[in-house]
């Protein structure tokens, strides 16, 4: 859908909606499309299609958008059908029609979102009305109608029609006197035929039988309800509760935001409640006002272009295959071979051929397929090439996947992408915390997990699900301020001393020539320990002695490219960027396992967070072996062995 119109230095531009394909929007959007569509196909009952019709059913389907673009009238190729699927249509007929597609679901590009373009009817007894059986023949309703429904108007009264009649003219007369003494009635109607024309409203009459039902239909007492002893009574509507202001900013809004009511009072009128805009809506279309703005608009539209000329596309396409000295599309054009066939129908034989998808695959369309594609944004039959790019684009979802593929999809495992973002601007920022989330770590702490989130930070957090759970328990949560627990602080100079005694040893630089070092020894294991496990144990562990082992390196692990010879422990812990370990996996033993048992979970907690400390392990002695039974030899000769 589009509107033309003139620019300033003549040209004629387009005023163009953008809809989107399923090409055009993300895997995960993609599989919400999927599933809202096998929604719609179980609800309306649709017939069975197949697979090749769904694949092109998707060609069909669109996003509607409410981003707006002008382009210039040239670049208009056609026209096509866009509808919003109902629940009445069968999917199978728009790929009988040509150039017809349908919406159902609206994508917002810069939230990246899809929402339903029209609400849906809640059915079922928590949304509607039950209603019951019919009442058999002479059956009474056992029910209390007057706790089921309010009584507003009796048409067998002792009253005729005439009577009714002239107590509705006192009503509306009430109402004019009475719109003469409110002064703020005076100024909006300053002359007495607009009092009366306002006093002559739905509302006036409508308090006026609702007065008569409420008084037995008695017009004495009717006619002292409507004038009390304080003075008439004053029935206004939405029409006379806004001001002449506040209606020309309905009016503003209307046509730039159209019969989008919640857009209108938010962004002019948000000290007016939704009932009170729609209401003004639908008496504002009664008025004048609206009739000659009508006008308005129908004489812009005559006014408008009825026709533009689009000049006929006479540029080269870039995609064509032209053979130099034979004639286009013959089979064997230059830089692709003879036997490829066409990517969608594999025929071998077309009039012409367009290049299609990478140049290195050298994949072409035949003119048929080239034109499906140009209209619909696909191929008739799915293709390997368009599942590779799927394949590629969807990746596995991450709790498939073992912790070392996870960090493998972190940005910082590679020096690519370290790189890439370090490149950014970097900005000043700052990570504030609302009073409701750190509430819902309180309350909601069994569905939230904060240690076991912390540790998993790719993981994502159901934050909706938390703030629901968190209102609903909210309210029953205790109302005592919750202690803080105050941990005692050592002073500085004990402070300094702990870490004057933690700090690692210096190594002295060895006197003389430095002693080469070998490639091949860095990836030697280093020391004497045969153990495998996060902190290497000596084999002296067994003697029963409590061992404080520091771990090399200051708790990180020898790499290729670390130099430890004659460099100072804080250089030689650089590493260059080529040479950065992989994730490293520790397998345990069963003698790390026994290692693990001796300690309590404080130490183990104590010991993981920080892993530069050294742990201290006091071990039971081993049992001692057994005594070998010396048997006596057979023969006093003695025994000879020979390498």
């Amino acid at each position: 859908m589009y509107v033309c119109m003139h620019t300033a230095n003549g040209n004629v531009e387009a005023k163009v909606v953008c809809l989107f394909r399923r090409r055009d929007i993300s895997g995960n959007l993609n599989t919400l499309a999927d599933s809202n569509a096998r929604d719609f196909e179980e609800e309306s009952k649709q017939p069975t299609v197949s697979e090749q019709q769904k694949h092109q059913l998707k060609h069909r389907e669109l996003f509607l958008s409410r981003q707006f673009e002008s382009l210039p009238a040239t670049h208009i190729r056609g026209k096509c059908n866009v509808t919003l699927l109902n629940e009445t249509d069968v999917l199978a007929g728009y790929l009988e029609k040509e150039e017809c597609f349908f919406y159902s679901l609206v994508f917002d590009p810069v939230q990246k979102t899809l929402l339903a373009d029209q609400g849906e009817i809640r059915v079922g007894s928590k949304y509607q009305a039950e209603i019951p059986d019919k009442l058999a023949e002479g059956e009474e309703d056992t029910r209390i109608q007057e706790k089921l429904e309010v009584k507003v108007w009796h048409p067998d009264n002792q009253l005729k029609d005439p009577q009714i009649d002239q107590f509705l003219v006192v009503a509306r007369a009430v109402g004019t006197f009475a719109r003469a003494l409110d002064c703020s009635s005076s100024i909006r109607q300053p002359s007495l035929h607009m009092s009366a024309a306002a006093a002559s409203r739905d509302i006036t009459l409508f308090h006026a039988m609702d007065t008569l039902q409420k008084n037995d239909y008695d017009l004495a007492k009717a006619m002292s309800t409507l004038v009390p002893q304080g003075g008439p009574v004053l029935c206004r509507d939405e029409m006379e509760e806004w001001s002449a202001s506040e209606a020309m900013l309905f009016e503003e809004a209307l046509e730039k935001y159209g019969k989008d009511f919640n857009d209108i009072r938010q962004d002019f009128l948000p000290w007016k409640s939704l009932a009170s805009v729609v209401q003004f809506y639908y008496m504002w279309k009664t008025t004048d006002r609206y009739i000659q703005q009508k006008r308005l608009k129908a004489a812009e539209a005559d006014s408008k272009l009825k026709q533009v000329y689009i000049p006929t596309y006479t540029k080269p396409n870039p995609n064509q295959i032209m053979a130099p000295g034979n004639k286009p599309g013959m089979n064997g054009a230059a830089g692709f071979q003879k036997g490829l066939s066409c990517e969608s129908c594999r025929t071998a034989q077309s009039a012409q051929w367009y290049a299609w998808g990478p140049p290195n695959m050298q994949c072409r369309l035949c003119a048929s397929c080239w034109i499906y594609w140009k209209k619909y944004g696909g191929l008739k039959t799915p293709t390997q090439l368009e599942g590779a790019a799927r394949s590629g684009s969807e990746s596995t979802p991450r709790g498939h996947m073992t912790r070392q593929e996870v960090q493998g999809l972190s940005p910082f495992t590679t020096s690519g992408g370290r790189a890439k973002l370090l490149a950014k601007n970097r900005q000043t920022f700052i990570l504030q915390t609302t009073k409701l989330t750190r509430i819902a770590r309180r309350v909601c702490t069994d569905i939230l997990q904060p240690r076991s989130a912390a540790r998993r930070p790719y993981a994502s957090i159901n934050a909706n699900a938390v703030k629901a759970e968190c209102m609903i328990r909210l309210p029953k949560a205790t109302k005592a301020p919750i202690k803080n627990c105050s941990i005692p602080r050592p002073p500085l100079a004990t402070i300094v001393k702990e870490l004057a005694i933690q700090a690692p040893l210096k190594l002295k630089a060895p006197r003389g020539t430095p002693t080469p070092i070998n490639r091949n020894q860095a990836n030697q294991p280093r020391g004497g320990s045969a153990l495998l496990g996060k902190r290497p144990f000596d084999s002296s562990v067994s003697s029963g002695l409590a061992l404080a082992l520091p771990f090399p390196t200051n708790g990180r692990p020898f790499t290729s490219g670390m130099r430890t010879t004659s460099q100072s422990v804080i250089k030689r812990q650089k590493v260059n960027q080529g040479d950065a370990p992989n994730p490293v996996v520790f397998v345990a033993t069963k003698y790390t396992r026994a290692l693990r048992k001796h300690l309590t979970q404080s130490e183990m907690r104590r010991a993981a967070r920080k892993p530069h400390l050294p742990v201290r392990v006091k071990l039971p002695l081993p049992p001692r072996p057994l005594a070998l039974a010396i048997l006596p030899s057979s023969t006093s000769e003695p025994i000879v062995l020979e390498d």
